[in-house]
């Protein structure tokens, strides 16, 4: 399972080089204390607004909920493990792909998302077997810090400074390795590692991953925040849905795990 999310600080620095001047185009000023260009408007331009990026958060949620449900209804029980494995690994190269190299092509972000759909699908059928009700109870409690932490960033309760930036970027990014890592362990033993066994160290696990995953969606609005205000090509707007998705996915399947340990004999 991907871990990290992608940074809209990558092309930061692509957003202060010169822009053309041609007649009806945006042309920067000044810059702002992050180093972001100001613009002003001189004409129609087609750069990333809040609501292109709002829109396209719901489509990615949209297609990851329609292929989720799909494959809940189609796959049966036996099929659950190898194909959720499957479309993990498969999405954890594509997201490291449109992660690094900042892909902004629709078709493989939403690509991406019906990929998550197909793994969210299987795991969640197989956790349900197991717990019923438990996905939902997940989806609740995910959208709820999800509204949290917006409204918390909203208003400026929680400021994304540089160094809570780096900070959480930090401990997102050691929380990955350490996800791999445990990831590799059980694809080649079978066996879950202490930090995935169900014990109270599995449970303080889950419980950190929420807790980053949450402050990780500040880091992702205010990168989106810094790119508007950067003027940046609408078709970045893809990559700060990308962002939500990922951390969203990452947040749910915490959940998963974190309500399974609390319901098991």
């Amino acid at each position: 399972m991907k871990s990290s999310n992608p940074v809209l600080s990558r092309i930061g620095a692509a957003a202060q080089q010169p822009r053309y001047t041609v007649p009806g185009q945006d042309v920067p000023t000044s810059y702002t204390p992050g180093g972001y260009p100001e613009v002003v408007q001189t004409g129609h331009r087609d750069v990333m607004t809040l609501d292109d990026v709002v829109v396209k958060t719901i489509t990615l949620l949209g297609l990851t909920a329609v292929s989720a449900a799909a494959t809940w209804a189609v796959l049966p029980y036996e099929m659950l493990r190898p194909v959720w494995i499957g479309a993990a690994l498969v999405g954890l190269v594509v997201g490291m792909i449109i992660s690094f190299a900042q892909v902004t092509n629709a078709l493989v972000v939403c690509g991406y998302a019906l990929i998550e759909g197909v793994f969210l699908g299987a795991v969640s059928k197989f956790y349900n077997y197991f717990f019923d009700g438990i996905v939902v109870n997940a989806v609740i409690a995910t959208l709820g810090v999800f509204v949290t932490m917006a409204l918390l960033y909203k208003t400026k309760v929680i400021r994304a400074t540089p160094t809570f930036m780096r900070v959480v970027m930090g401990a997102a990014v050691g929380l990955g390795v350490i996800m791999l890592i445990n990831l590799g362990i059980w694809l080649i033993t079978g066996e879950a590692s202490p930090l995935r066994s169900g014990g109270p160290l599995a449970i303080g696990f889950s419980l950190v991953c929420i807790v980053v995953a949450a402050l990780m969606f500040v880091v992702n609005f205010k990168q989106i925040e810094d790119g508007i205000a950067a003027g940046l090509p609408r078709k970045y707007g893809w990559i700060g849905a990308f962002g939500l998705l990922v951390e969203l996915v990452w947040m749910y399947l915490e959940f998963l795990r974190l309500l399974s340990y609390l319901q098991e004999d």
